[in-house]
């Protein structure tokens, strides 16, 4: 399980609920699924001397000792290092950022990954590897300075697709908003290209 969200398990992957309390997820959402709101299970932590414990302490402790499922136990930890100062928005436990965004294509899986393999591809080449055969079908391009791009689909229903694109190992904060702004337009592209060959 990654402490940071990005894939279809965590917090920012295209089926996370939405919201603010903890890693941009609702108090609605986080209460219906952990029994507490986010400032609950934040008082909770203090109280239990979480502040000075790691991630994977603090994920372990909700997970083993309040029952919280592992996914959830993530994105709880996450929003209590935010919400304490440990961590800013898109920060990893490594220090390094990462950003997300996804778009839903009206095709098949294998299709609508290859409509963001061949928009991302005019800008970055084609992806050092691909994995076909998994549930969730993925394209990873290497980029300087050790940040990667992650494509992921996850099939939702009647013949639909969405793509999550995420910017890896960004350096800082200030990354952020541009690759986001530019992976929304490659996902445009894909989708304006889809378009075309579904007309």
């Amino acid at each position: 399980m990654s402490d940071s969200p990005d894939r279809p398990d965590s917090p920012d992957s295209p089926d996370r609920p939405g919201g603010v309390a903890a890693s941009g997820m609702s108090d609605e959402a986080m209460a219906a699924a952990t029994g507490k709101a986010g400032a609950d299970w934040f008082e909770l932590l203090d109280a239990a001397g979480a502040a000075e414990w790691t991630h994977p302490q603090i994920a372990r402790w909700l997970r083993d000792e309040q029952g919280v499922p592992g996914w959830w136990s993530q994105a709880v930890t996450v929003g209590f290092e935010q919400a304490r100062g440990r961590r800013a928005p898109g920060q990893r436990a490594d220090g390094t950022f990462e950003v997300s965004a996804s778009r839903t294509f009206p095709l098949e899986q294998e299709a609508a990954l290859d409509a963001v393999i061949g928009a991302v591809s005019a800008s970055l080449g084609r992806p050092a590897s691909e994995s076909r055969a998994a549930r969730y079908q993925t394209a990873r391009w290497a980029l300087p300075q050790n940040v990667s791009l992650l494509a992921t689909t996850n099939p939702t229903n009647a013949g639909r697709t969405s793509v999550s694109l995420t910017h890896q190992r960004l350096a800082d904060a200030a990354a952020l908003a541009p690759a986001k702004a530019t992976m929304q337009q490659w996902l445009a592209t894909a989708s304006s290209g889809a378009a075309r060959g579904l007309g």
